[in-house]
């Protein structure tokens, strides 16, 4: 989405953020930027905390709703593309 929009981002958080503005738009729903954040915090617990440990369960959970994620993105894009056509 950033870069659709033009900008260049490397932080997670700040992706999180930038979606937000699409929130306030009504293009996108708050559960998709509330899951980005939820999955971006247990990555970060998995990279830096030496005692947390991810259950094969929790990955599958994330792996599942990182596809709903994508295709959604997806889906937005296409509708702007649609839209600024």
């Amino acid at each position: 989405m950033l870069f659709w929009d033009g900008w260049r981002e490397k932080s997670h958080i700040c992706v999180a953020r930038y979606l937000e503005e699409y929130v306030k738009k009504e293009k996108l729903e708050q559960k998709w930027v509330d899951l980005l954040d939820h999955i971006r915090e247990i990555r970060h617990e998995e990279q830096y905390d030496l005692g947390f440990f991810a259950t094969k369960e929790e990955a599958g959970k994330s792996l599942d709703a990182a596809t709903h994620f994508l295709s959604r993105i997806k889906n937005l894009l296409e509708t702007i593309s649609d839209n600024a056509s």
